[in-house]
């Protein structure tokens, strides 16, 4: 196995976030569109999405300025604040969670934008702001996550 997949995975649950929770957001997704959505093993395409190494890349970075963000390491007090609050205008988080959609198309970006507003579940969670963690990145990248996978999984159906 893949020595960074893991670390991947290990950084989402050190942040609390599971293969599962990013498999329920695909379903959310796409159960409306594919019938017999519980027959897939959705896991396979979540974990497909985390093997790419552009993603990879993409969620240890998002991941790590999360982290310090959390221990006020990261820059100026002022790009501290503005990422700890997720300010509205600041936007860098969306960028790179487009970096890890349009590896997969159309479909990814369509599906990130929509999970991105309506937020559900663990990216919900990740987005209240509640408790001392900075969320301003990984709520963002299990979000492109999630709408990669979906995009998988939409062109893998006939």
């Amino acid at each position: 196995m893949n020595d960074m997949y893991q670390e991947c995975v290990d950084l989402l649950e050190s942040r609390g976030v599971t293969i599962d929770d990013i498999v329920d957001c695909v379903v959310y997704l796409q159960k409306d569109y594919i019938r017999e959505i519980e027959n897939i093993d959705i896991h396979d395409y979540v974990r497909s999405v985390l093997r790419k190494r552009e993603v990879q890349h993409a969620l240890l970075t998002g991941i790590n300025i999360d982290i310090q963000v959390d221990k006020k390491e990261f820059g100026s007090e002022t790009i501290c604040d503005i990422i700890s609050v997720d300010k509205g205008l600041y936007g860098i988080d969306e960028v790179l969670a487009y970096g890890i959609c349009n590896l997969y198309g159309s479909i990814a970006l369509t599906n990130y934008g929509y999970i991105d507003k309506v937020k559900p579940g663990i990216i919900g969670v990740l987005n209240n702001h509640e408790g001392n963690q900075c969320n301003t990145f990984i709520d963002d990248i299990v979000g492109a996550i999630a709408a990669a996978a979906a995009s998988k999984l939409a062109h893998s159906q006939e």
